[in-house]
């Protein structure tokens, strides 16, 4: 008798728990059945519309909230999207819904030969093109843009801020003069004198193709100012993205390093500090101390503009989201979640 007791009280207990999971709700935030990209893993190639015909740029979405989704501009100009996959282990567990993003150019979306498609006014187009395919709007979109990606967020706001929800330029300054200066006059002679007179005579050459002037950037100036690590240890992200970096689009709008802008670089004389008042999204911008950008300069941004916050990452350089990375993805998401309430 007892055997037949304990055999119904466990079948009972079975049924009981089969009910209850079939009861409990899915995780949403992980549920992609109700999705039209649930085919491919939340990758979708979005047609864009270009002066020079119609292309395709890749994106894909993690999560679903419908009141937070966060639009990832990669810097470069030319880069990708690489540049965030750090973002996967802090997002997702905050509920927070983002998409990755190749520009026209970049590795996984469509690369035209034509430099005619490399300016501001034209990308600016793009992410308004992206926006609508993904259905992004006022009450839900944060438009993230890090380096050259902070350039391009800075651009979409003044024309298209009705749009958005909340506003990130990371590690950018606004304006490439005092970049240059920055990086000439404060970073050059914080390099040992002998690489930084070395570095100098390879741009006045205009060597910059010569396997020497990548060397000491990447040995000497990179591992301080772009990412505070030996090249050695540096995430296999990030290696990736250099691999895949699209270099006519960078040298043509950018120039040939990261220690300012160079040679005849479209960015060369790009200045928008005298329109930073017009943003009246809440904004917020990150530096970081051992930036390429001056933290003084974005301090300064995150006054100018009308709601804006600053964020500076103590230990960080130009990608904070891996050199310091617990301040830079804290302030990062309290920031959305301040908007998100209403309490920024």
């Amino acid at each position: 008798m007892k055997k037949i007791t304990y055999f119904l009280l466990f079948s009972l207990l079975l049924i009981l728990g089969c009910k209850d999971s079939e009861t409990t709700p899915k995780n949403n935030y992980l549920d992609y059945s109700n999705r039209d990209d649930q085919f491919t893993g939340g990758i979708k190639m979005i047609p864009i519309t270009t002066p020079k015909g119609e292309f395709k740029v890749w994106t894909k979405r993690v999560g679903n909230n419908p009141k937070i989704k966060v639009l990832l501009l990669h810097g470069g100009p030319g880069a990708t999207h690489e540049l965030y996959e750090s973002f996967d282990g802090y997002f997702p567990n905050e509920g927070i819904e983002y998409i990755y993003y190749d520009q026209l150019g970049s590795y996984y979306s469509d690369q035209p030969d034509d430099n005619d498609l490399w300016t501001i006014e034209r990308f600016v187009d793009e992410v308004e093109q992206v926006r609508k395919a993904l259905k992004l709007d006022k009450d839900n979109f944060y438009l993230y843009g890090q380096s050259w990606g902070g350039i391009l967020a800075m651009e979409y706001a003044f024309k298209y801020q009705e749009n958005l929800k909340g506003l990130v330029i990371s590690n950018m300054m606004a304006s490439a003069q005092e970049y240059n200066t920055y990086a000439q006059e404060v970073l050059g002679p914080q390099l040992d004198p002998e690489v930084f007179a070395e570095i100098k005579e390879l741009e006045a050459n205009n060597d910059f193709e010569n396997p020497r002037y990548s060397e000491l950037l990447f040995k000497y100036h990179y591992t301080e100012h772009i990412l505070r690590m030996p090249l050695e240890d540096w995430p296999e992200s990030i290696n990736r993205t250099f691999k895949h970096l699209n270099p006519n689009v960078y040298v043509y709008m950018q120039g040939y390093s990261e220690f300012g802008i160079t040679g005849d670089a479209t960015l060369k004389n790009w200045d928008v500090k005298a329109e930073l008042s017009k943003i009246t999204v809440p904004t917020l911008v990150i530096g970081s101390k051992y930036d390429s950008m001056d933290p003084k300069h974005m301090e300064w941004m995150s006054k100018e503009v009308q709601n804006g916050r600053f964020l500076l990452c103590p230990n960080g350089s130009h990608l904070s989201q891996y050199d310091d990375q617990k301040v830079f993805f804290n302030g990062l998401i309290q920031f959305i979640k301040d908007v998100d309430k209403n309490e920024f």
